[in-house]
């Protein structure tokens, strides 16, 4: 095997951008939704997304910026201190990407994609009705990495869940059957992948 040494230093942020994607795949996308201060309903995906810890349950959203500038998606959270996460799977996944397109602010890419808004139970932030996992989260911080002091690179919005909503069909005795799912992950590009073949091995004891 001959490996091929990078300094990314010595690099772009778009070359560092391409080995990124194309090297940690596949990658879970959160489907997130926010309300602005004006009430707009916001959604967008994002592949930037891990579980943080289970005590108590909290997830982490990388939202990239814009010359420094928050997205709509970290802006709102900011301001009402909550959001929902959706699972992306086969389902919906064409109105998820749909949902990619640059809005301004004050236009919803729900309305746009004509997908369904449904209350949240703890939080003010509605989510989306034909996803089959919904998290509410309330946020818990926000961190501001990379770029200069002036002008970051990303937001990271820690949430911490205070509701799951999960489709039914896919619990069996307290796990959720990945099968049933169907998730979608992102990988470099336009590509996108299904689950494939699972297998399994026994952890070391």
């Amino acid at each position: 095997m001959t490996m091929l040494g990078i300094d990314p230093s010595a690099q772009s942020e778009r070359e560092n951008y391409k080995l990124l994607i194309g090297s940690i795949i596949p990658r879970p996308i959160a489907f997130v939704s926010t309300l602005s201060a004006e009430g707009v309903l916001n959604a967008a995906p994002f592949s930037y997304f891990t579980i943080v810890t289970a005590d108590p349950p909290m997830v982490a959203v990388s939202v990239q910026r814009k010359q420094g500038v928050r997205k709509d998606t970290s802006r709102n959270a900011v301001d009402t201190g909550a959001f929902v996460v959706h699972i992306s799977d086969e389902s919906y996944i064409d109105q998820i990407n749909q949902s990619a397109a640059a809005l301004p602010p004050e236009e919803s890419e729900v309305t746009l994609t004509g997908l369904t808004p449904v209350a949240s139970s703890h939080i003010g932030v509605p989510g989306i009705a034909e996803a089959n996992i919904r998290i509410e989260c309330v946020l818990e911080q926000v961190i501001p990495l990379g770029g200069t002091q002036d002008a970051p690179a990303a937001d990271l919005l820690i949430g911490r869940v205070v509701y799951f909503h999960i489709d039914e069909s896919l619990v069996d005795n307290g796990r959720i059957d990945p099968m049933k799912l169907k998730p979608v992950s992102r990988l470099a590009g336009n590509s996108y992948a299904k689950l494939g073949e699972l297998f399994e091995i026994d952890r070391p004891v």
